[in-house]
C-alpha cells in the first residue's frame, strides 16, 4: 500500500514465551532483591503472545508495540509450582564475551547459579483443512533454548519493583519469546520463516513459508488454525513434569 491503511490484520503471529505468577507480592515503594524476588515467584505457565505483525511494524516506532499485542494473551491452564521445578533448574546462562555485566542490584550468586529452568519447548500447528481431513496437529519447532534466556525471572521481578512498583498475587510476567539458535527452535513464525538477506542486495530475502503434511504452507496465521503450545521437564531420576496445553484457535 502507498500509506497506512485500517482493518484486520493480515500477518499475524503467535510468540512462544513462559511465564511466571506472582505468589507474594510487595508493598508500594519497596523493590525486591534477587532473593526475595525468587520467594516471590508461585510458579511457572505457558504464555502465547499473539503479536499482529503488520500492526506492530507500522506502530512500534515511536510507540511501541500497542494494538499488535493488546487483543488476546493466552496461558496454560495450571501453574506449575517452583517446588516441583526444582529438580530442573539450572545455571543461568552465560553471557557472550563482551556484553555489559549486569549492575549490582541484578547480580546475584545463587541466582547465577540455579536461576535457569531446563525446559523443553514444543509448538504445533493445525489448519482447518487438516482437522477436516482427520490429521493430527504438526509440530513445526521444538527447542529448550529457556535455560538459555538473557534474564532469569528474579532479575525480571527485581527489574521490575526496583522503582516501587508493587507486584500483587497473580500477577503475570512472560519471558518474551523463546528461540533457539536452530532453524526449526524458533519461538514465532516471523522467526521460522525468515531466510536470511539477500547478499548482493543486503535486504530481507522473501519469506520461506513452512510446509505443512497437508500440503498446505503458512507464513503467518489464518482464520480456522490451531495453534498449541506444550511444554515438559524430565531428568533421570524425576519424574516428568509437564505444563498442560496452550492452545488457541483463530476465528473471524
Amino acid at each position: 500500500a502507498a500509506g497506512p491503511t485500517f482493518g484486520p490484520c493480515k500477518m499475524l503471529d503467535y510468540e512462544l514465551e513462559v511465564g511466571c505468577i506472582i505468589g507474594d507480592g510487595n508493598r508500594l515503594g519497596q523493590p525486591l532483591s534477587i532473593a526475595q524476588a525468587r520467594d516471590a515467584i508461585a510458579g511457572l505457565c505457558l504464555v502465547n503472545d499473539w503479536s499482529a505483525r503488520d500492526v506492530q511494524k507500522w506502530e512500534y516506532q515511536p510507540l511501541g508495540p500497542f494494538l499488535a499485542k493488546n487483543f488476546a494473551t493466552s496461558v496454560s491452564p495450571f501453574v506449575v509450582t517452583m517446588e516441583a521445578l526444582e529438580p530442573f533448574r539450572c545455571a543461568a546462562a552465560e553471557r557472550p564475551a563482551g556484553d555489559p555485566k549486569p549492575l549490582e542490584y541484578l547480580t546475584d550468586a545463587a541466582d547465577q547459579a540455579s536461576g535457569g529452568f531446563d525446559i523443553t519447548l514444543e509448538v504445533l500447528l493445525q489448519t482447518a483443512e487438516m482437522e477436516k481431513r482427520g490429521m493430527g496437529p504438526h509440530r513445526i519447532s521444538r527447542s529448550k533454548a529457556f535455560k538459555e534466556m538473557y534474564w532469569t525471572f528474579a532479575q525480571m521481578v527485581t527489574h521490575h519493583t526496583s522503582n516501587g512498583c508493587n507486584l500483587q498475587p497473580g500477577d503475570l510476567l512472560a519471558s518474551g519469546t523463546v528461540s533457539g539458535r536452530g532453524a526449526d527452535e524458533r519461538g514465532c513464525l516471523l522467526e521460522l520463516t525468515w531466510d536470511g538477506l539477500d547478499p548482493t542486495t543486503g535486504k530481507p530475502k522473501p519469506r520461506k513459508p513452512i510446509q505443512l503434511p497437508s500440503g498446505e504452507t503458512r507464513t503467518f496465521l489464518q482464520d480456522g488454525d490451531t495453534v498449541i503450545f506444550k511444554g515438559y521437564c524430565e531428568r533421570d531420576g524425576y519424574r516428568r513434569i509437564g505444563f498442560g496445553e496452550c492452545r488457541g484457535r483463530i476465528v473471524n
